[in-house]
């Protein structure tokens, strides 16, 4: 864990307003929200066609697989393949960006410990002069 100063709340709300953080959450939306509504309806076909058409899924591919059994095992294939495109993605695209800018949140919240240590130490000499 790290000793770093978290930044104030303020912060985050003057980073949610940046371009940049706007671009990097429109990135992630612009993936995650289509590939999320295409394996819902991927997911989805497939409950509707073993409920309503069970004779397609039935449907023998070779030996004792059926179509039922491929078409089940294809959506873990699927969700593979969504994690590596994912990570593939995030790996490229979002994760540099992110790190750009929580290490700029970081660094301005040692700078603002700094300044805060920095008149923490200045006033209580200032108060002995003061009290003598």
């Amino acid at each position: 864990m790290s000793d770093s100063p978290t930044p104030a709340p303020e912060d985050f709300l003057r980073v949610q307003q940046e371009p940049r953080f706007r671009k990097l959450r429109s990135d992630y939306r612009r993936f995650a929200f289509p590939m999320t509504a295409l394996f819902l309806a991927w997911y989805l076909l497939y409950v509707i066609v073993a409920a309503f058409f069970p004779q397609v899924m039935a449907v023998r591919v070779y030996g004792y697989v059926n179509v039922g059994i491929v078409w089940g095992l294809l959506q873990f294939v699927s969700t593979f393949v969504i994690t590596a495109l994912y990570v593939r993605f995030a790996n490229r695209k979002l994760d540099p960006e992110a790190t750009s800018i929580r290490q700029e949140l970081e660094a301005d919240a040692e700078r603002n410990a700094a300044a805060q240590a920095g008149a923490k130490h200045a006033a209580p000499a200032a108060t002995q002069e003061e009290a003598k």
